[in-house]
């Protein structure tokens, strides 16, 4: 809020941080209610290292492309017609898997606020070596 150092007050630096931290308050409370994806930092513990880092975009990746392949926690299929609606409705009966996002050789994904050069090179690099022939 200021166009020069000279018009800088106390009030006015306090309000922007605390602007600051609002804002980082609230982009936590937005992914609190997830089970698997709620933090991007790891304390670590006696065995492994102090504290690591993990992007949100490679912790999806790397469930995504989970050889493994258990139901994601936190990724969400919405049905899109009426196969998908029947399967949906015959769920509540007997067990039907929901389908995988690494089932499809082409994934979009969309993320909010864009994403950096290394961030896509991660993906890249991440899809290559988990799941080659995935776009």
């Amino acid at each position: 809020g200021c166009d020069s150092s000279l018009n800088l007050t106390a009030q006015k630096a306090t309000d922007a941080v605390d602007d600051i931290f609002r804002c980082l308050r609230d982009i936590a409370r937005a992914r609190m209610h997830m089970k698997q994806f709620n933090s991007i930092h790891n304390p670590g513990s006696n065995t492994h290292q102090a504290a690591s880092y993990k992007p949100l975009l490679k912790q999806v990746v790397e469930e995504i492309c989970n050889p493994d392949r258990p139901d994601p926690v936190d990724i969400e299929h919405v049905s899109a017609g009426l196969t998908d609606l029947l399967k949906t409705g015959f769920s509540m009966f007997m067990k039907v898997n929901r389908p995988h996002p690494g089932d499809h050789p082409l994934l979009i994904i969309f993320m909010v606020g864009g994403v950096t050069v290394s961030e896509v090179k991660m993906v890249k690099d991440l899809v290559a070596t988990r799941k080659p022939g995935t776009q």
